[in-house]
């Protein structure tokens, strides 16, 4: 009788939540709901033999992992070659012609988020799956049951995968980054990373908390159930209560297309998510098999991107930023607006001659972007508004943090200040130190970094290490708590394990980045023996030229460096890495250029995908040059290419020649 009650029950709140989450039109009153809800988590305590992983009271979260498992995807998850404009559109669509005759397509939006595939097994969820690399992804079963619109159950047999898109909402975007900010953690740059972040948190109760949302969008092998339509399968998930977005056309012709384009385009901003453009996709299944895909993207669809958008806001203040290299970077202080789903309130301004050649002046009206629907910039101003209150901006001479004079290099757009003490680049030192690419302490951002500094905690590198002494007077400071703090001191204790290659990027280094940190490592293994190197040796690497060289010297011959680096022993961290497995394909021992827009992969995911396959990458064509890569929108660097007779390969062969590596 109980365990009769008890999947009575989940069923009942199984339905009430899709009403809720899906539907938003609730049935019944939240004291109903929540009537039911005690029942059954009260059944569950009395009969712990009946409890589900898949029960509505399980999503709250509570599995915490030491890592996430790698799962191969079934069948590859395709990204979707993109259109900028209407002629793009109808290029696709006259290809589309060639094979298919009078064509439909069902136009959908294209949600901003992290792509997911999810599986079902008689009707039971039993996994969730990142996209990844398109072939291997990750497994975030965990935290995919924390999502209250996923259902715990479909009515169909057998086993069902659907991909869609997890996504976090505006308003939840929103809470999350008042809350960070209240903490004095970074904040997320835009809902799209929020959702990336919150879906790969180890400890479900933190996904959980950051009320993620989801859309799904694609039935795996729906003609095996009969379906010959794409929205015939779009409807198909929704009878099965799967959530997919309603805000979606079928369309005869380009003309409907762009007419549907345009009116959603206009909603953006109203929509309670974002979205940065329209997806296209035959409609006929049948012709999804006829026109067939790429190496990269499917030819049956294709994804338009909304242009930049661009606001005008006013231009209040311009105030220098200091880098731990000491470069001086002017920023725009903004009157507050929203610009692509965030508010912008400041903007990069680069250098003195940017400031210049855009003519940008305080009290100015001036038009603001996200390059890359991230990062804010100013395009240019609007001279026509002024009033006579703005005036010619000219560039301080002196340092503001520290009183030194600046310095502007003859070769160099950038003003440096050239004072090791300065107060602003020991703050970017640590800040830079413990950032995600170097000891990725995630839970020390840069407003947390700046705080304890102000209050005297943190001075030093080395100080970071010892922030567990300080322990009584942070938690004494508001919005501190033991939680927070110990989960602080854990990312801390964790980042010691970090490998060389992290740990010297992470000392900033004049002149050695990800690529030189990472060349050193493999060529010394240790610290002590990159310690000892000379510059004749350094400049013998391929990679490491003179500059670089005489850079890393004169850093380990600072006696106050070496001191930095015996305190970091003394507190456990790794000085060495690990032994590079490189497995022997065509790449092997070639020097190879990356140029163009990568369709299928990120840059800096086929530039580790090459190292792993043996190859040097490089930055720059020349005679040495083995092979140029190249995606869309190639320029100088294809060109120089050809000129000097080097070898090229697209995108498409390239992973062709990836694929078949990893079979082998």
């Amino acid at each position: 009788m109980s365990q009769q009650r008890i999947l009575e029950l989940r069923k009942i709140l199984d339905r009430l939540a899709y009403e809720y989450y899906v539907l938003d039109k609730p049935s019944v009153s939240d004291q109903e709901y929540d009537r039911y809800y005690q029942e059954l988590l009260k059944l569950e305590d009395e009969f712990p033999q009946y409890r589900d992983p898949n029960s509505i009271t399980q999503r709250v979260g509570g599995v915490v992992l030491d890592a996430f498992e790698k799962v191969s995807h079934k069948r590859r998850m395709l990204s979707l070659d993109n259109a900028f404009n209407l002629e793009d559109l109808m290029a696709f669509d006259e290809r589309v012609r060639q094979s298919v005759k009078n064509p439909e397509y069902v136009v959908e939006l294209k949600m901003d988020g992290l792509a997911i595939s999810l599986h079902y097994h008689n009707g039971r969820f039993v996994q969730a799956v990142t996209r990844g690399d398109g072939l291997v992804g990750e497994d975030v079963t965990n935290n995919v049951r924390t999502i209250a619109s996923i259902p715990m159950h479909i009515d169909m047999e057998g086993d069902v995968e659907v991909r869609g898109e997890v996504i976090m909402p505006k308003k939840s975007f929103e809470a999350l980054n008042e809350q960070r900010r209240n903490q004095g953690e970074e904040e997320f740059a835009n809902p799209r990373n929020a959702a990336a972040g919150s879906i790969r948190q180890l400890d479900s109760r933190i996904a959980a908390s950051r009320k993620l949302d989801a859309y799904l969008y694609y039935f795996e092998g729906a003609q095996q159930h009969a379906m010959h339509t794409h929205e015939e399968a779009l409807e198909a998930l929704e009878a099965m209560r799967i959530k997919v977005n309603p805000l979606r056309k079928v369309c005869k012709n380009m003309q409907e297309v762009w007419q549907f384009i345009q009116e959603m385009s206009e909603r953006r901003n109203d929509l309670p998510y974002e979205i940065d453009g329209m997806v296209l996709k035959v409609n006929d299944l049948h012709a999804w098999d006829l026109l067939g895909t790429t190496a990269k993207a499917p030819r049956y669809a294709i994804a338009y991107k909304f242009p930049a958008e661009e606001v005008v806001t006013k231009l209040l203040d311009i105030v220098l930023s200091v880098g731990r290299t000491g470069r001086i970077t002017p920023n725009a202080v903004l009157e507050p607006v929203r610009v692509a789903g965030t508010t912008v309130s400041a903007a990069t301004l680069h250098n003195e001659d940017m400031i210049k050649e855009k003519d940008v002046r305080i009290n100015d009206d001036v038009i603001i972007r996200k390059a890359g629907d991230i990062i804010p910039e100013v395009v240019r101003s609007l001279p026509e508004r002024r009033n006579g209150t703005q005036g010619i901006y000219k560039f301080p001479q002196i340092c503001p943090f520290c009183g030194s004079k600046l310095v502007r290099f003859a070769d160099e757009a950038a003003h440096y200040c050239m004072n090791q003490d300065c107060p602003a680049r020991i703050v970017r030192g640590m800040i830079h130190f413990a950032s995600r690419d170097a000891m990725n302490i995630d839970t020390l951002g840069d407003k947390k970094i700046e705080f304890f500094h102000k209050q005297g905690f943190l001075n030093t590198i080395e100080d970071i290490y010892e922030l567990s002494l300080h322990k009584e007077e942070i938690l004494a400071l508001e919005g501190f708590q033991e939680k927070s703090f110990q989960k602080m001191i854990l990312a801390i204790e964790a980042s010691k394990e970090r490998p060389l290659e992290d740990l010297l990027f992470g000392l900033g280094i004049r002149e050695v980045g990800k690529k030189a940190a990472r060349v050193l490592a493999k060529t010394y293994g240790n610290i002590d023996d990159l310690m000892a190197a000379e510059e004749a040796e350094l400049t013998a690497i391929k990679d490491i030229g003179v500059v670089t060289a005489q850079s890393i010297r004169a850093y380990f011959a600072e006696p106050k460096n070496k001191e930095l680096i015996a305190h970091l022993k003394g507190f456990g961290l790794r000085m060495d890495t690990d032994k590079e497995v490189i497995k022997e394909s065509i790449f092997t021992g070639k020097t190879v250029v990356l140029t163009g827009t990568l369709q299928y992969l990120k840059r800096n995911e086929a530039k580790a995908l090459l190292e792993r396959l043996g190859a040097n990458v490089s930055g720059s064509v020349s005679k040495k040059t083995d092979l140029v890569i190249y995606g869309e929108a190639s320029g100088s660097k294809l060109s120089k290419a050809k000129e000097l007779g080097v070898a090229t390969m697209d995108e498409e062969a390239f992973m062709k020649e990836v694929n078949a590596n990893e079979k082998s």
